[in-house]
């Protein structure tokens, strides 16, 4: 069993480093763009008029701009909507660049993500502890009644709402601990936590899933598969910072660490 779990984690942490160091993985995010810092429609280094509206955005380029859309060259006037698939298919680019159009509580930005960053040329790989069976803790869920929204910092230093969906209770150092946790789509559990070593021998701020709880709320709380967020890799994410209580005092020696 623990040589089966050792071995699914490995091939986790090899999907992690593909999918991190991927031409248009979070290595490759060089810029993120709010239209409204930008009045006069301008956005730097980006051709186009960018109009942010309620509902979308307006770009106005010209053939010599060197846009495409959809693969073809733009030359006018589009109205886009944000991208909601992978970012190698943002329907925006420029040259070898994906221009992801996003919207965040009704503010309208451009992400520029750019396979030849020079974040994703140096990339040092991800540092992770080894597997250690003692770090997947059975775990209990406790639905909310009812959704809790709150406003947390962001890694942009802005505040955003961030949904609550219940509590994850494990045992921990002899002590009952508690993550508050968002639900996934697919119904697994997402906790953003720090804990003892954050800050110093790993990143300031986690990322944890669990799989979906059963019918009782069980599941597991497997720190082996701790994870950096994204804005460990570029500064120009949102990741949500800890709520309140996501705090743990003890040491989590588990998991990915920090980029090196």
């Amino acid at each position: 069993m623990t040589t089966d779990a050792s071995d699914a984690w490995k091939q986790w942490h090899e999907n992690r480093v593909a999918a991190v160091t991927a031409p248009f993985g979070p290595l490759a995010l060089t810029a993120t763009y709010w239209i409204e810092d930008y009045p006069e429609g301008q956005l730097p280094d980006i051709p186009g008029t960018w109009v942010a509206e309620e509902d979308g955005v307006v770009l106005t380029a010209a053939d010599a701009d060197g846009l495409t859309l959809d693969g073809r060259p733009l030359g006018g006037t589009v109205r886009l909507a944000a991208d909601t698939g992978p970012e190698s298919g943002a329907r925006l680019a420029l040259g070898g660049k994906r221009l992801v159009v996003l919207v965040r509580e009704g503010v309208w930005g451009v992400r520029v993500y750019d396979p030849g960053a020079e974040a994703r040329r140096a990339f040092p790989g991800i540092e992770a502890d080894p597997y250690d069976p003692d770090w997947a803790l059975p775990a209990r869920f406790t639905p909310y009644e009812a959704t809790r929204t709150v406003r947390l910092g962001n890694a942009d230093g802005r505040e955003r709402g961030f949904d609550l969906a219940g509590e994850l209770r494990f045992t921990l150092a002899g002590r009952e601990r508690t993550l508050k946790v968002a639900r996934q789509a697919d119904g697994g559990l997402w906790a953003v936590f720090a804990d003892a070593t954050s800050g110093d021998t790993s990143f300031r701020f986690r990322f944890l899933f669990t799989g979906a709880p059963d019918a009782e709320g069980r599941t597991t709380a497997d720190f082996n598969r701790a994870q950096l967020p994204p804005c460990a890799f570029a500064d120009h994410f949102l990741c949500p910072l800890p709520a309140p209580g996501n705090t743990l005092d003890v040491a989590v020696p588990a998991g990915e660490r920090r980029p090196g």
